[in-house]
């Protein structure tokens, strides 16, 4: 089992930055594929960013440029700094953790970000 606890969103005017934080429960080394999705009502599930373990990224062409996915292997935390945002950007943004070996797959419970003037 992983547990996996969002922070960092809240309102922000267009233009602006923040960085949301994904705590993991064990230690990041062992999972497969960490990544950012984001969601608003009526609409799919989006895959945001990702990070393999072999640190290899991957964007949205949305937030290319914008966006970037970090970890840090001593806090099990995984960063999404979000800069110059745009109030398309507003969504629930959840934290993912995908084990291929396993097939499993977590979810957190997300985060709010609101980007409105």
């Amino acid at each position: 089992q992983v547990q996996l606890v969002e922070s960092g969103g809240g309102l922000v005017q267009p233009g602006g930055s923040l960085r949301l934080s994904c705590a993991v429960s064990r230690s990041i080394f062992s999972i497969s594929v960490m990544g950012w999705y984001r969601q608003t009502p009526g609409k799919q599930r989006e895959l945001v960013a990702s990070i393999t373990q072999d640190g290899i990224t991957n964007y949205a062409d949305s937030v290319k440029g914008r966006f970037t996915i970090t970890r840090d292997f001593a806090k099990n935390t995984v960063y999404l700094q979000m800069n110059s945002l745009k109030p398309e950007d507003t969504a629930v943004y959840y934290c993912n953790a995908h084990i291929i070996l396993n097939r499993e797959n977590y979810w957190g419970q997300g985060t709010q970000v609101t980007v409105s003037s």
